[in-house]
């Protein structure tokens, strides 16, 4: 059985030929074109002229092959609409080095702090830079496909461009993951404002450092929750969040000034400062998968760099590689300096937390604290917005309406989402020793936004490509295989390391 619709838009006011006007011929384009017929299976064809013809043929009950297409043979053009082929409702005001700042900080946070336990978990320097520059390749050319699907899907988020190339099923993964991986980050910055004040409170109270508390008040668990229950939550609860920029600025400031001070302790350090044994090549080949985790959590910017790159001035594919070429060059200077730095002063007694390996009454050290307690603050809410967002349009689409109208009803929920969000990361923070568990988890999903997602929207661009199968499809579809492949084996190996050795340890 064969469907034909055509679909005839023109300039006059009596040429919307379905659905009774324009309004109505949009709703039917985006009814039967957008909603109904899955990405691979769409045949547009735009012949030109006074009048626009938009046709598509339907296959029920048959296989892709057996989809018809309406056009010459001699037709180039993907079957998705680019969004060149209509003109953008808006554009972007971001210049190319706007971008890499945007880029590069979302990249950058809290990850950097573990990277050299990564290393040393790697097996060493050599080991961990390595692996590096390996993972740099696939972590560029996701960031690049990204932006290529979203032109041809004409979306402007990770999860919209997934569900539109990938279809519904791969789409509700992905928010389902992308909810996992920021609850997972929430935890780790909630670890990370324990640890930070633990180290302040014992050098205000002249306390020698991995002594026990002797007052209830400056109790990890105590402090943890206060600062959580009086300032994180009071800002995760609003409906929107206007303190972004400067969150943003508090982030990058205290990311280099981290890094920074690594650095000058590495080439000038303490007299009471002593490496530990700091091997030189790893133990087995699967210790450097150890690494793994932390550097995909560090370098993933992959779920922000959709919107960066449709908010561009000029968003196309030759100014974004520069752009995502150039951040992830900054980003592994940045990465490399403090795991290189950090792991050859304290070799095999570094703590998953770097700055837990200095002792507490380093004044420099301690204002690195407080910009990464000050960063954390103000990320967590960020991060928790973004989750609860994607829960938000979960259920709304679970019950089939778009947006929710009903002021009351929408505040309630959200204060709930909110608050049994917060509950689960605090007590799951409180009960987790280090940011170590928490990212070697978490670091697998991270791996799925850099490799997986990427990959399979690749794999599904390319194939409904109708123009000549060339030895350059064949390889971009082979290199979407090798990405998918990829990320799966990190996912699983990291996933059930982590799984492991958390059951080892308890």
């Amino acid at each position: 059985m064969i469907l034909h619709v055509t679909l005839v838009l023109g300039s006059a006011a009596n040429s919307w030929l379905v659905c009774g006007g324009a309004e109505g011929g949009r709703a039917f384009y985006r009814l039967m074109i957008q909603d109904l017929v899955p990405i691979q299976h769409r045949r547009l064809v735009f012949h030109p002229g006074p009048c626009v013809c938009v046709r598509f043929y339907m296959a029920v009950n048959s296989e892709p092959s057996d989809w018809g297409y309406a056009g010459n043979d001699e037709e180039k053009e993907p079957l998705l609409v680019a969004p060149h082929a209509q003109s953008k409702q808006t554009q972007g005001k971001t210049s190319p080095y706007g971008a890499v700042f945007i880029v590069v900080n979302a990249a950058l946070g809290a990850g950097l702090l573990n990277f050299p336990a990564a290393f040393y978990m790697a097996g060493g320097v050599v080991a961990g830079v390595v692996l590096q520059m390996c993972l740099l390749i696939f972590i560029i050319t996701g960031l690049v496909i990204l932006a290529y699907c979203s032109q041809v899907s004409n979306e402007s988020t990770y999860q919209e461009v997934v569900r539109a190339v990938c279809g519904k099923i791969l789409g509700i993964v992905c928010e389902i993951a992308i909810a996992v991986y920021t609850f997972g980050t929430c935890i780790a910055f909630l670890i990370i404002i324990g640890d930070q004040l633990d180290k302040l409170i014992n050098a205000m109270t002249h306390e020698s450092d991995g002594a026990v508390s002797s007052h209830w008040y400056t109790d990890r668990k105590f402090t943890i929750t206060v600062t959580s229950v009086l300032i994180i939550l009071p800002l995760s609860i609003p409906k929107e969040i206007g303190f972004q920029k400067y969150a943003s600025t508090f982030s990058v400031i205290g990311t280099w000034y981290v890094t920074a001070i690594i650095v000058i302790k590495y080439v000038w350090p303490d007299p009471e400062m002593s490496p530990g044994i700091i091997p030189t090549s790893p133990a087995s080949w699967t210790a450097v998968f150890n690494a793994m985790p932390t550097i995909c959590f560090g370098f993933q910017c992959h779920v922000s760099s959709v919107p960066v790159f449709n908010s561009m001035r000029s968003a196309t594919l030759r100014p974004w590689g520069g752009v995502v070429t150039l951040s992830m060059i900054i980003c592994l200077f940045v990465y490399t300096g403090t795991g290189v730095c950090g792991f050859l002063s304290f070799g095999s007694t570094v703590s998953q937390d770097v700055l837990m390996s200095y002792p507490s009454t380093d004044i420099a050290v301690a204002i690195a604290r407080a910009f990464i307690i000050i960063s954390v603050v103000t990320s967590y809410p960020i991060l928790h917005f973004c989750g609860r967002a994607v829960l938000e349009g979960l259920w709304l689409r679970f019950n089939g309406t778009d947006v929710d109208t009903d002021v009351v009803r929408e505040r309630r929920r959200r204060v709930l989402y909110t608050l049994v969000w917060f509950c689960l990361t605090l007590i799951l923070a409180l009960t987790i020793p280090d940011i170590g568990r928490v990212i070697s988890l978490i670091g697998g999903l991270a791996a799925s936004f850099i490799f997986i997602f990427p990959g399979l929207c690749l794999i599904e661009a390319k194939i409904s490509e109708h123009d000549a199968r060339s030895a350059s499809w064949h390889a971009l579809v082979l290199y979407g295989i090798l990405m998918v492949t990829v990320g799966t084996f990190i996912f699983g190996q990291t996933t059930t390391n982590a799984i492991y050795r958390d059951i080892l340890n308890h």
